[in-house]
């Protein structure tokens, strides 16, 4: 049979990119503080650190937690904090000093912090100090001995800083009362590591760089272990896709997309980084006022996020006027791009919406558009190099072009296992090394991927295959919807029907309108047979629709059809 991963590679990309040139992530950030030591690496509430402020303070930061707290290499320490400079310097000096982050959504609740604490087996954390009392609450029973605590304004010069602690705590009342035994605070840690030298570890493509959690919407959370090699892989691999378009040390990324998630952490931190260019940290991406004041005060060339966090910036009125011209890509990843959405997209900045896709188990790019595309595709485009695709039957047989299975993928990128889940790492990788990705593709003659849906999420109706995705973007065409979310519910005569909730900005929009636009554009058993209008849609930290949560609110309901 036809093997399906082609290799049309966009002009300039090649096939493979060199893993020789990093021993690991260590390297790459080396490198770049050695090149670029005045320039900006990241920013947050308009003060920004430099490389050679970053290399000085990560250093300092490393060599604490060897020097005073002990820690050995390998050992795993927690990153529970939102976009603040504090990340980016813990991030860095954790794995100078050989350690392994485990990232932490901050937003957790008590048992899932307490779980992932548990199942990583971390003996230190890092926290912001809004999110201390989660963390104290999940501490009993885990290994954690030591923990670092830091505040909004930690690492923001003079009185700015002092004032937006202030505020956060005394005005907003954002940090609620906590109390952790032997806490240490993260200034403390400063002063303390600069009384020790920062051990030279050896670490090669191999060393366990992270453990990255996946979001557990199919049963637990398991840890994907991301190697060095992994992420330096991921990085080269979308550095060799980006190309002539960034110049080195000359580069800004706004970084709306929370840096504990796997989509950021490469795309904006790593290959920002690469390239010697800045981070913009958006900390609070959801107060999309104070973040369109944040794009208004910088000429940012490039921005990465998810489809709702793009549609809130356009439905923004002064989002609307900006000034584009200085911007050369804008990356959608995380969840599927709306062709509405990418339409809206274009209109007004005059450039592309760039799909891609990727997952945690593959630190996470597997396959993305050319940047040189002028419209949206509908497409996640092709593997990046060294990457390798593949789609499968339930069998794990390979299927003709054009015909759709289970995505698989096989490259540098893709994760050693799931940390001590030997069974779990079993069952998603078959005999030819290939990674089981749970997603329904379908690969053209031309190589281009396009994702139809997760097959957790598809709907059975009578018999036909219902793909969430394709109902969502129908319907997000329709004039007065804002936001949708389809799901399948129980009903007596199909097995499921489909129910779609919708955020309308037209008050006069009613459930006729919209199953009459369906009927318009979708073959019948795809219409919905059920309307739920919502002032909001429930969404993950970075902004991705959880359709989980709206199916679990149904299971009480009882819609059989009539």
């Amino acid at each position: 049979m036809k093997k399906i991963w082609l290799k049309n590679y966009p002009e300039g990309v090649p096939e493979k990119i060199d893993m020789s040139r990093y021993s690991s992530l260590v390297d790459l950030m080396q490198e770049a503080f050695s090149q670029y030591p005045d320039r900006p690496a990241f920013s947050n509430f308009g003060h920004a650190i430099s490389y050679a402020e970053l290399d000085r303070q990560s250093a300092t930061f490393g060599a604490f937690l060897r020097g005073e707290l002990g820690l050995q290499a390998g050992d795993r320490i927690a990153l529970i904090m939102p976009n603040i400079l504090q990340y980016a310097v813990a991030l860095c000096g954790v794995l100078r000093a050989g350690l392994v982050a485990v990232n932490f959504n901050p937003l957790y609740t008590r048992r899932e912090m307490a779980h992932q604490l548990k199942d990583s087996g971390a003996t230190a954390a890092i926290v912001l100090d809004n999110f201390a009392h989660t963390l104290e609450q999940a501490m009993e029973g885990t290994d954690i001995k030591h923990v670092i605590v830091t505040r909004m304004g930690d690492m923001l010069p003079g009185l700015k800083g002092s004032v937006i602690n202030f505020v956060v705590k005394k005005v907003k009342h954002m940090v609620p009362d906590w109390t952790i035994e032997g806490a240490i605070g993260f200034k403390d840690c400063l002063q303390a590591g600069s009384r020790h030298e920062l051990p030279e570890t050896e670490l090669d493509h191999d060393s366990l760089a992270f453990l990255q959690y996946t979001g557990g919407t199919t049963g637990v959370a398991k840890g994907a272990e991301l190697t060095h090699g992994n992420m330096i892989a991921n990085a080269l691999q979308l550095s060799a896709w980006i190309g002539d378009l960034f110049e080195f040390g000359e580069e800004k990324i706004i970084t709306a997309l929370p840096l504990y998630h796997i989509f950021s952490l490469t795309v904006n931190a790593f290959v920002m980084i690469h390239f010697g260019g800045e981070n913009i940290l958006i900390t609070n991406p959801r107060d999309i006022p104070d973040f369109v004041k944040t794009l208004k005060k910088t000429q940012w060339t490039a921005i990465s996020g998810v489809n709702t966090l793009y549609n809130a910036l356009l439905n923004n009125d002064d989002f609307n006027s900006l000034d584009f011209s200085h911007v050369k890509f804008a990356l959608g990843g995380g969840m599927a791009v709306q062709r509405a959405v990418a339409a809206r997209w274009k209109k007004l900045t005059g450039i592309p919406l760039i799909e891609g896709y990727g997952l945690t188990e593959t630190s996470p790019v597997v396959t993305a558009n050319p940047l040189t595309i002028k419209d949206y595709t509908g497409s996640i485009g092709l593997p990046v190099p060294s990457t390798d695709i593949s789609i499968r039957n339930d069998e794990g047989e390979e299927v003709a072009v054009g015909e759709s299975g289970e995505l698989c993928v096989r490259g540098p990128q893709v994760m050693r296992g799931y940390w001590n889940r030997p069974d779990e790492t079993k069952k998603v990788f078959l005999k030819d090394g290939f990674l089981r990705t749970g997603d329904v593709a379908r690969v053209d003659e031309n190589g281009y991927a396009y994702l139809i849906d997760r097959k957790k999420d598809m709907i059975v109706v009578s018999g036909f295959n219902v793909y969430p995705n394709e109902v969502e973007d129908v319907l997000a065409h329709m004039p007065g919807i804002v936001e949708v979310a389809a799901i399948g519910v129980p009903d007596k005569h199909s097995n499921e029907a489909v129910k779609v909730f919708v955020v309308s900005k037209d008050p006069k929009l009613t459930e006729k309108d919209i199953i009459a636009y369906a009927h318009e554009n979708l073959t019948g058993y795809k219409v919905p047979k059920h309307v739920e209008f919502r002032d909001e849609l429930p969404k993950s930290n970075v902004g991705k629709i959880l359709r989980k949560e709206l199916r679990e609110a149904q299971l009480p309901q009882n819609h059989g059809g009539n």
